[in-house]
This record gives structure tokens, C-alpha cells and sequence, in this order.
């Protein structure tokens, strides 16, 4: 994994919890990350991401910089090896490979725990996160037209994926 100098990733926890919030709400004030428009409280966000597929992005002081986080995608049995993820980055931090190491680091996770697609929806307004997935190898399976309305305005998503490169997890 290529983690940027000066940056080590790890599992979330709830010592990360102000700062991934934080950074959460700063990506949905940008406007073009989430159909959201407030970051959750820490119980519910803990409540719903997978345990081990959340990965925090700390500098040498302990800082978060970045996270990502995955949800199962349905609870139907066949659906299993499915989630969809969420990579965010504090704005400070964006062009220094901290994305890419987070999503590395959940591509490892998934992997190990059988996890055969990570999915995606991303505003095509998002540009700057169509390129990095494109660049960790997912693709872009179509775009659903004005599929929900965000502050007022019907909004396109794209949705991407990405299945495992492991040989047995293949689909």
C-alpha cells in the first residue's frame, strides 16, 4: 500500500469520532459529496459502517485527515459481498494520496472478508472523486438521472464500482 510520508492508516474508532465528523460535514457543506445535508451523531454513524471496514488517515500527530467507511448494501443473503463506501478528506489534505490509501486500505479489508463488489454513488459534478476511483480501479456502470433532489435541485448520480481482484473472490 502506498500511504503517503508522514501519514499512517488505521482502524476508526470512537477516539477519531469529533474529527471524522467534522470532516464529514465539511465534505456535505462543499455541495457536490452527499445528498446529505447534516453529518450524523457519532452513535448512529458507528451504528450503521461496517466495524471492520472503516479506516482513518492520521498525520504524525494523530490528526484525522481523512476516512473511509462501508455499508452493507442490502440485507438479502445473495447481496453479501456487496457495499457501498464512503472516502472523504479534509480539504487541506486533497491532492497528497491520503484518498488512495484509504481506499487501498479498504480494498484489503474487503478482500480478506470476502467482500467481492464496493459500489458507489458520485455526483458527476464531483470530478475530483470520479478521477481517483477511476484511478483505484473502479467503473462507471451508468448514471440515473435526476434520481434525487439535493437543496432544491434534481441532482444526477453516477454509480461506480469495483470488484475484488482476488482470484477467488471474482464475480
Amino acid at each position: 500500500m502506498n500511504v503517503p510520508p508522514g501519514v499512517r492508516i488505521t482502524t476508526m474508532g470512537p477516539e477519531h469520532a469529533a474529527e471524522v465528523l467534522t470532516i464529514y460535514q465539511l465534505g456535505i457543506d462543499e455541495g457536490n459529496a452527499t445528498f446529505e445535508t447534516t453529518a450524523p451523531t457519532w452513535e448512529h454513524f458507528d451504528a450503521t459502517r461496517l466495524p471492520d471496514h472503516r479506516h482513518v488517515a492520521l498525520d504524525d500527530s494523530g490528526t484525522v485527515l481523512g476516512w473511509v467507511a462501508a455499508v452493507p448494501v442490502s440485507d438479502r443473503c445473495v447481496y453479501a459481498g456487496v457495499v457501498e463506501h464512503s472516502v472523504y478528506v479534509y480539504p487541506d489534505a486533497h491532492g497528497r494520496g491520503i484518498g488512495a490509501a484509504l481506499l487501498d486500505a479498504l480494498f484489503r479489508s474487503t478482500e480478506s472478508a470476502g467482500i467481492w463488489t464496493i459500489q458507489s454513488g458520485v455526483f458527476p459534478e464531483n470530478t475530483p472523486s470520479l478521477a481517483l476511483h477511476q484511478r483505484m480501479g473502479f467503473r462507471i456502470i451508468g448514471t440515473r438521472e435526476r434520481i434525487g433532489r439535493h437543496q432544491g435541485v434534481w441532482r444526477d448520480v453516477v454509480l461506480i464500482e469495483r470488484r475484488s481482484h482476488a482470484p477467488c473472490l471474482r464475480a
